[in-house]
């Protein structure tokens, strides 16, 4: 499509208008019955459709199958996607021009979950079953179908190497490739969004949506912006996006569930810098509070009554905004939770005399993100690095409600089975269950529970040592770059060489997970090797038992866990997992404070006492996000009613 036709055809997106009552009733029905569908069952029909189709299209040279491609391109935007014989014809030019431009060809499974896909489902696919090349049959589908297609990942590392794996594939088939990125401006961007094909990232995909938002004053209409053409306002021209019309979403619990938790806000500089005083005013009382003052729970900071009282003496000599009892106590909670609850090396890092902050799923870096309301002046204050100004919010919405935009939305995962009615209730979105294309040789080791986190550490290096000592690679996950460091000098002490994979090493993640199954190597590392990434067994690693991995502390989401896991036993081969855990762990000590104090300074504990206590607490923890996740996405409803009734954008 091009900018003479964005102009024409508008912005197209899916309406998402506030539910009804009965819209409501449903959307609770929902969260109770999501289900898994077999993919086998229901979708298998695709595989003999595409295999009846692959022997006419082998022997032809290339020009003829990109010409049968274009061949195809009005029967699809005419008939869709529902005609099977249709599509087998496209996922079979799809499959011979992977084979010729990659040497690789879709299993017959990743032919089923490619049609999932393409019928608007979650593709729930093991870990090592190919998403990435999966993909590509529903993404050349549907872009030569005429629909703008965005494969939307977890972060702008895996967004350029997908789209630089599978840009061959594409290219046979007469369709263009484009990739956004942090750090592009608006004439790449633009340039990347008008391709077939664009590989990004979340989190950039959704900001440059906000901004065509700005641009366009509010919700984009297509009579608007035909009007806006004639008058030669521009507006169009400095859109970024097509529209909202076909996204394939990979890690898609992730970004559609994980990260739904915190609303995006695009903001700009402000010119407000009294606030800076006030901040460290809120620090300083904050430092001053007992342990009686305040409690720090489930859902954050609470101010006891006693903390009232002292809040409203402490305050006394100070005025102005200090006087409003409501506005000081939110004050005083910001920095209470900048103190007690953000962490150095766990939630951010000091990086160049910033603070930059740590994705809690991914471990990465997101050196363009700030704490909003204060939270980042006041750990910036904390940290005693230089105070940057406040940010004016500019528009915002959650990812809830942007993906919810798409005419066409689906995706691919390795663990989306716990949260099928959460999926099916917020976004309408099926999950189906693809088979492995081999048998899975995945052997569990029983879990290690102790009472103190020392005991829990030694455990985690005498078994590292035993795998390194006979050749067996290990990858060790942490939940935090403390955690990963403190495991890495304990390993140094003990003589065990290691690689260290965590936000301070983000610049040589690939080389580091390439080298993971290697004999006898040892990798430590947060949930940066959990997420999209692919680790093979160097040969005669597979006669050891192939890659071991040791889980140091559980998720708030057991199936974050299961990511973990799946880096080994891919696509058949032998590969084993553990957890030794304790019960100081934050998991335990932030949903299960009870149980964590008695036990705290043991050494192990009965294996049912302990798996118990970690169950409880990671059901409370998905039962705490989940909440939080429902009452942003009705927030943000209410948010978009109240800007849309007074004439702003969002």
């Amino acid at each position: 499509m091009t900018a003479a036709a964005f102009d024409a055809r508008g912005y197209p997106e899916r309406d998402d208008a506030p539910p009804g009552k009965l819209e409501r009733l449903l959307t609770e029905l929902r969260y109770l019955t999501g289900r898994v569908e077999s993919g086998k069952r229901s979708l298998g029909r695709i595989v003999d459709a595409v295999a009846a189709q692959t022997e006419a299209i082998q022997a032809i040279p290339d020009a003829d199958l990109r010409a049968r491609a274009a061949a195809l391109r009005p029967q699809l935007r005419r008939r869709g996607f529902e005609d099977l014989e249709l599509v087998a014809q496209a996922f079979a030019l799809v499959r011979e021009a992977s084979v010729r431009a990659t040497k690789m060809r879709h299993f017959d499974v990743q032919l089923i979950g490619g049609w999932a896909m393409l019928r608007g489902m979650i593709a729930e696919m093991d870990t090592g079953e190919g998403k990435t090349l999966t993909a590509t049959l529903t993404a050349a589908t549907a872009a030569l179908a005429g629909r703008a297609v965005h494969v939307v990942t977890v972060n702008d590392y895996l967004a350029e190497r997908d789209s630089a794996e599978m840009t061959p594939v594409y290219k046979l088939l007469g369709l263009s490739v484009g990739c956004v990125k942090q750090g592009q401006q608006p004439p790449e961007r633009r340039a990347a969004y008008a391709c077939d094909v664009t590989y990004c990232s979340n989190k950039e995909i959704a900001f440059d949506y906000l901004r065509d938002r700005l641009v366009l004053g509010g919700k984009p209409h297509p009579i608007a912006l035909r009007l806006g053409a004639l008058a030669g306002d521009g507006a169009a021209g400095r859109l970024l996006l097509r529209g909202l019309q076909f996204a394939i979403v990979d890690e898609a619990d992730s970004v559609l569930v994980d990260e739904a938790r915190t609303p995006l806000i695009l903001s700009a500089g402000s010119d407000r810098t009294a606030g800076e005083q006030m901040h460290r005013d809120a620090l300083e009382i904050a430092g001053t509070l007992g342990e009686s003052d305040y409690r720090v729970g489930e859902e954050g900071i609470e101010i006891t009554a006693a903390g009232q009282d002292a809040l409203e003496r402490l305050a006394g000599g100070l005025g102005g905004i200090w006087k409003g009892p409501r506005r000081r106590e939110q004050l005083v909670r910001q920095a209470l939770t900048a103190l007690h609850v953000f962490q150095r090396d766990k939630h951010y890092l000091v990086r160049d005399g910033k603070v930059q902050i740590i994705d809690e799923y991914t471990g990465r870096l997101m050196p363009d993100r700030s704490w909003e309301r204060g939270l980042h002046q006041l750990i910036e204050i904390k940290e005693g690095v230089e105070v940057t100004a406040e940010r004016e919010t500019l528009a915002r919405i959650s990812y809830q409600r942007f993906f919810r935009r798409y005419i066409h939305l689906c995706g691919m995962t390795g663990t989306a089975a716990e949260i099928a009615g959460e999926l099916r209730a917020v976004y309408r979105l099926r999950v189906a269950r693809i088979p492995t294309n081999r048998p899975s040789r995945r052997a569990r080791h029983p879990a290690r529970y102790f009472g103190s986190a020392d005991a829990k550490w030694q455990a985690a290096v005498d078994t590292i040592a035993a795998c390194s000592a006979r050749g067996q690679p290990v990858l060790v996950g942490t939940r935090s770059v403390g955690a990963s460091e403190h495991l890495a000098g304990l390993l140094k002490v003990a003589g065990i060489e290691y690689r260290l994979l965590n936000a301070r090493q983000d610049r040589d993640e690939a080389e580091i997970v390439a080298r993971a199954g290697e004999r006898g190597c040892v990798t430590v590392a947060t949930n940066m090797a959990g997420r999209g990434t692919d680790i093979k067994l160097a040969p005669g690693v597979a006669e050891l038992g192939g890659l071991h991995v040791v889980a140091t502390e559980l998720h708030d989401a057991a199936r974050i866990d299961r990511q973990l896991f799946g880096r080994c036993g891919r696509q058949g081969d032998p590969g084993s997992y553990e957890v030794i855990v304790a019960l100081e762990d934050d998991l335990v000590k932030s949903f299960a404070a009870l149980v964590h104090k008695p036990f705290a300074r043991g050494g192990r504990i009965p294996a049912g006492l302990g798996a118990a206590v970690f169950s409880v607490a990671q059901w409370r923890a998905e039962r705490s996000h989940s909440r939080a996740r429902r009452d942003l996405l009705d927030l943000d409803d209410y948010l978009g009613d109240i800007l849309a009734f007074s004439g702003r954008g969002e």
